[in-house]
């Protein structure tokens, strides 16, 4: 397979706003790619277009060798793992379920089980719960678990249908340090068979899997290439509209601001 997703002049216009503007971007197999970029960069978007939510207004997009508009989406989307905050809104369905529960409803592409279940399905979920070190959470509700638990587990939720693509939307929002650095620990030991896509603000979050990133601006492509040489402080400053001082710790990336982005009117302050 050439590529295993191929933009070529992509745009994206919905409700009269651009929302990707001529994107060209290829994930070569083998890479693991982090996308970053402010809130409204252009990075939901384009997660929609990779999951053939959206399709583009303009361009030619292709994801695991199959060209969109010549594709059967929902087929091409049983390759895919989607994790989220957004999958929060099953949290209702979610919170009846065993932990072990959770995880084989990705076999079936559904929040609960209700197909009927084999023998061999449950030993799957076991020996994936044991290859990704979650077997000791087996028979306990996952609402009891910790946040950092339950993202592990919905990412072993998306593992268990064997996707060629996972993507990570910001898995780490609302998690504790601790429970942050389990989560990063968790993807730095995925596969190499799968090719990861980690959406994020935060560059300590770059773990040593991603290879490569994609910073966007303004619905556009600012900069791709490998890690190291867009973890530039000049890059990111640009992009994230203040000025970042840019060091690594432990093969990870840490940015910190130079000196406050904001001058406040002291009249203002009471």
């Amino acid at each position: 397979m050439e590529n295993i997703i191929s933009f070529r002049h992509v745009s994206l216009i919905k409700n009269q706003n651009k929302l990707l503007s001529d994107i060209n971007w290829q994930v070569n197999p083998g890479e693991k790619w982090a996308i970053l970029g402010l809130n409204g960069s252009g990075k939901t978007s384009l997660l929609n277009v990779v999951n053939g939510y959206h399709y583009p207004t303009s361009g030619e997009v292709s994801v695991l060798g199959k060209q969109f508009g010549k594709t059967n989406l929902p087929e091409l989307r049983k390759q895919i793992g989607f994790v989220s905050s957004s999958l929060d809104k099953f949290a209702h369905v979610l919170n009846r379920e065993l932990a072990e529960a959770v995880i084989l409803s990705g076999k079936f592409a559904s929040f609960g089980v209700y197909e009927d279940v084999s023998e061999a399905d449950w030993e799957e979920v076991e020996n994936l719960m044991e290859r990704l070190r979650l077997g000791y959470l087996q028979g306990k509700p996952f609402r009891l678990l910790s946040q950092g638990e339950q993202r592990r587990v919905l990412i072993a939720r998306a593992l268990i249908q064997q996707p060629s693509i996972l993507i990570l939307d910001e898995p780490c929002t609302g998690l504790d340090v601790y429970s942050r650095e389990e989560v990063l620990d968790f993807v730095e030991n995925i596969s190499d068979d799968c090719h990861i896509i980690y959406v994020t603000h935060h560059i300590e979050e770059l773990v040593n899997q991603i290879s490569h990133v994609l910073l966007l601006k303004d619905g556009k492509v600012f900069a791709s290439g490998k890690k190291e040489d867009m973890i530039q402080e000049a890059l990111l400053s640009d992009a994230f509209r203040v000025s970042c001082h840019v060091r690594w710790e432990a093969g990870r990336p840490w940015l910190s601001l130079e000196s406050s982005p904001f001058v406040l009117n002291p009249s203002r302050i009471n």
